[in-house]
């Protein structure tokens, strides 16, 4: 990663991923593509790598980033979607020019239009954030539990019960923030 940005924080499911590069967004907000060479950044690490990218498109992405965010917050509390959310949503889907590729390996990758079409894989983004909130994945939308978090996250954990949207960090601040209220309750059990 590049010195003087925060790190991103990578899931498994591109859409979520995405929306985590805005975090703590309840507290104090990290933007984690503050620059438009951040979001070229995120898109390679992401297997959508791009040339370059515009102000005006990291302006688009940060519009999806947010719809995306929307859309699966009501969906993981059961409420209808919001109206504009989906518009941008299915604007980015079509407006992106991308194919799926089989590898060698068996693994998907994608193959953007040309390789410095920011909007491409702003498609394949908004593509994979309709696939899991229209239900076709195998899991579940979920928020985090962390009170300055409350990331949407796609659950696909065995009892899809998972709390956080990332134990390495939402999961172990609150695990280490109950500790410590408890020590300061009880302070001779530390003992």
């Amino acid at each position: 990663m590049r010195a003087g940005f925060p790190d991103f924080r990578l899931g498994t499911v591109l859409a979520t991923s995405f929306t985590g590069t805005l975090s703590e967004r309840r507290g104090n907000a990290v933007e984690r593509i503050p620059v438009p060479q951040r979001l070229v950044d995120w898109l390679a690490v992401n297997g959508l790598a791009v040339d370059s990218c515009t102000t005006a498109q990291l302006d688009l992405a940060r519009e999806l980033r947010e719809s995306i965010h929307a859309a699966a917050t009501a969906a993981a509390l059961q409420h209808a979607l919001p109206a504009s959310a989906v518009q941008v949503i299915n604007d980015r889907s079509a407006q992106g020019r991308a194919a799926a590729t089989l590898t060698p390996e068996g693994k998907r990758r994608w193959r953007l239009s040309s390789a410095s079409c920011v909007e491409d894989a702003l498609g394949v983004i908004a593509a994979d954030a309709i696939s899991i909130i229209a239900g076709e994945r195998d899991g579940k939308l979920a928020l985090c539990a962390s009170p300055t978090c409350q990331a949407a996250f796609f659950d696909t954990s065995q009892s899809r019960s998972r709390r956080w949207c990332d134990m390495n960090t939402c999961g172990n601040r609150q695990k280490k923030a109950r500790f410590n209220a408890s020590q300061r309750k009880n302070p001779r059990s530390a003992e």
